[in-house]
């Protein structure tokens, strides 16, 4: 069975722990009491709230017992989402299955821990309300079923977040703050507002009913594919590894669980070298769902006996990864939830050849604007997208002569451009072409034949999805 430990009770402020009759939430009733908040000196004598359900020195751990509580309480709340055999399972070598929990109603799978969360207040906590920071896809999920609970939810979203998730966030009646220039900031506005308040705060990836809930995808999988060698799980604080993990390792132990971060923001990677969570810079990613710089105590503590390994992938890979979807799956992700199959495609787990495997397509909740430069990387990534520059003839119908050439090759031009002032030759002119091909093959034909007719072609390297070997 599971590895897992049943929840433990968060210590109050004396130390002690509350009375509780067993019930791994906490009172008899599996509701979870409104802890006091505690201050912490930190360096600099600045004063900072500590979270009580997300205490660095008493981790907590869920049980599988904690999932399928939360599996009977948001039944009929949630999406049961499909997990439909992949149209290019022969492709990838493999018999893929992808969950698409993309398919919940504001987007994600963080509506599963929201709606437990919400379910397991007291009735005191349900009229006070509860509180929470975050970028997007934890605050629309905890506003929408709040609304839906008729439960006051107040979000503080950093200045950075997308204004279409604040305005769906104010549309599930929710008070929505938007103030700090970071996560950081705003989570600590949104703490001292608890403090205040008297709200409870809800972590979005490290609350044990987060967890709990998020677990249930484990639960779904193994009944949609039942015992399935691996189960790939994008990764960033940790919540959804560790739910996922704690569900699928107590049904199924011989099925791994693989996590998959980016390179720009590989916490969970850096937590197991540091054997702890431990501060990671974060670069800008397309997979800004997982840039987290430090995964959850609680998610780090359920998920790491559990997590048969990590796997960490280039930017590049989870644009193709995005592309891939949008054109054989029909499915529009976002960055994190293209991550498991980015692994897939860069080669990371062909030990998986062959084998049943389920990939978590967990959000599909990525900016309009964003997800045109991801299919454009996608297609530079495996060099359908190519770039060159020719100097040509300037004489009348030089450039006439050039479009043709490409014409009967077969190439999709997407963007020309020509120069003449940095030339020593006033009679030719250089030519910028950005085109679409079919392949990288038709980009080298394409190259060849532009060698045939003029003197100096000039391509855009190989592209990186092609000449990056994968990493072991």
């Amino acid at each position: 069975m599971s590895q897992a430990t049943r929840t433990e009770s968060p210590k109050e402020q004396n130390g002690t722990v509350p009375k509780s009759n067993g019930n791994s939430n906490g009172n008899s009733n599996g509701k979870v009491e409104q802890p006091k908040l505690r201050p912490r000196h930190v360096s600099g004598g600045v004063e900072e709230i500590l979270d009580p359900f997300c205490d660095p020195e008493h981790p907590q751990k869920i049980s599988f017992h904690d999932v399928t509580s939360a599996a009977f309480l948001i039944r009929g709340g949630v999406e049961r989402t499909p997990c439909p055999k992949s149209t290019s399972s022969d492709l990838y070598g493999m018999e893929l299955f992808l969950k698409k929990d993309f398919l919940q109603y504001t987007g994600s799978f963080k509506e599963r821990g929201a709606r437990y969360a919400l379910l397991s207040l007291t009735d005191e906590q349900k009229r006070t309300g509860v509180i929470s920071a975050s970028l997007g896809n934890h605050a629309q999920a905890l506003c929408y079923h709040g609304w839906k609970l008729n439960i006051p939810v107040t979000v503080v979203m950093p200045k950075a977040a997308p204004i279409m998730k604040i305005q769906k966030c104010r549309n599930y009646k929710a008070r929505v703050i938007v103030d700090g220039n970071d996560m950081g900031e705003a989570k600590s506005l949104a703490m001292r507002m608890s403090q205040d308040e008297g709200l409870l705060y809800v972590n979005g990836y490290d609350h044990p009913h987060i967890m709990a809930g998020q677990g249930t995808i484990g639960l779904e999988i193994l009944e949609q594919v039942p015992e399935p060698d691996a189960v790939v799980v994008p990764v960033g604080g940790g919540g959804l590894i560790a739910g996922i993990a704690t569900a699928v390792k107590a049904l199924s132990p011989k099925t791994k669980i693989i996590g998959v971060e980016s390179e720009k923001c590989a916490s969970f990677t850096r937590a197991m070298e540091n054997k702890g969570p431990i501060h990671t810079p974060i670069k800008n990613t397309l997979a800004d769902g997982l840039a987290v710089p430090k995964v959850g105590y609680n998610a780090y503590a359920t998920a790491m006996p559990l997590i048969d390994r990590m796997v960490v992938v280039k930017e590049e890979w989870i644009a193709v990864a995005i592309l891939r979807l949008v054109e054989e799956e029909k499915c529009v992700v976002e960055g994190a939830g293209g991550a498991g199959l980015a692994a897939i495609l860069a080669g990371h787990l062909d030990e998986l050849k062959g084998k049943k495997v389920v990939v978590l397509l967990c959000g599909g909740n990525i900016d309009t604007t964003v997800f045109g430069r991801c299919l454009e990387r996608g297609l530079a990534a495996v060099g359908r997208l190519v770039k060159f520059n020719v100097e040509i003839s300037d004489r009348p119908g030089g450039i006439n002569d050039l479009c043709n050439l490409l014409v009967r090759i077969g190439v999709s031009i997407k963007d020309i451009m020509h120069e003449r002032a940095w030339l020593r030759d006033i009679y030719t002119v250089e030519v910028k072409v950005v085109c679409e091909t079919v392949d990288w093959s038709h980009s080298l034909q394409l190259k060849n034949e532009l060698k045939k007719f003029y003197s100096k072609v000039e391509f855009s390297d190989v592209p990186l999805a092609l000449s990056n070997a994968p990493e072991s």
